[in-house]
Formats: C-alpha cells, sequence, structure tokens
C-alpha cells in the first residue's frame, strides 16, 4: 500500500459514499486509476467493505462502556462464544496489557448495561471484571 492509496483511504473514511469521479478529482488522479486501485484494494481486502459510521446524534440514545476482563488460561474460546450472544457486546478485542480482553457494550438503558455487565462478570472463566462507562466522544478518527 502506497501515499495514493492510504490516501483513497483516508477520503473514503471520511465518506465512503464519494464517487469515483469525485474522488478521482480531489486527488488529481484519473478516474480510471482510482477504479483500478479500488478494485485491487477491495480484493486484496485492505477494503473489506464499505459502512454506514452513525453520527453523534444517533449515538446519543445508546450508552456505551467498556469492560476489561482477566480470563482464566485457555478459557477463551468459551467466553468468546457466550460474548457473541449477548446483544449488548458490540466489539470484543485481545490485548497484551494487564487485562486479556477488551468488551466494547452498548445499551439503551443503564438497567441493560447494568445486567449486561452481570453477565458478563458471571461467565465461567471470568477471573475479574472492571468497566468504564463512556461519557462523550471528544475525538473519533476511526475508519
Amino acid at each position: 500500500m502506497d501515499e495514493t492509496d492510504r490516501a483513497i483511504i483516508a477520503q473514503l473514511g471520511q465518506d465512503a459514499r464519494m464517487s469515483v469521479a469525485l474522488l478521482a478529482r480531489r486527488l488529481k488522479l484519473a478516474r480510471s486509476t482510482v477504479q483500478a486501485r479500488l478494485e485491487r484494494l477491495e480484493s486484496s481486502g485492505a477494503i473489506a467493505g464499505y459502512t454506514l459510521r452513525l453520527g453523534e446524534a444517533a449515538r446519543i440514545t445508546r450508552i456505551r462502556a467498556t469492560c476489561m476482563l482477566t480470563i482464566e488460561p485457555r478459557a477463551q474460546p468459551s467466553i468468546l462464544a457466550r460474548l457473541r450472544a449477548l446483544p449488548a457486546v458490540e466489539r470484543v478485542h485481545t490485548t497484551s496489557g494487564r487485562v486479556d480482553l477488551l468488551v466494547q457494550l452498548g445499551c439503551t438503558s443503564t438497567t441493560e448495561l447494568d445486567e449486561a455487565l452481570d453477565r458478563i462478570g458471571n461467565l465461567a472463566g471470568v477471573r475479574s471484571s472492571e468497566s468504564l462507562v463512556h461519557l462523550s466522544t471528544k475525538l473519533d478518527r476511526a475508519v
């Protein structure tokens, strides 16, 4: 991936619905060049798809939290399977720090969040959990 590919991805990160013609104009490239690079980025897996990213106005009705889990050795596969079954679980990341898993939750109420955290904390194989409620987003550069 070179600078041109990164520029294409950066532009699409801001607006995934941008037309190839507009993308080419913004990057000062031929439309056919941009189209060929997009096809290569898609076939290589660098671009896995185009999706909707909700703005703050749509996310405001959801309470978000991160739950940090320390788990028993070799318990990860069964815990991941149980986390997948919980509707409040949006993302799960493995880590290299003092905790084993970061679990991002999205709930419609504090009651729902409390119940989800209780269910996660009671999963077999979970040694400890700590949760952080997200208050506001100050910066979001995620693509």
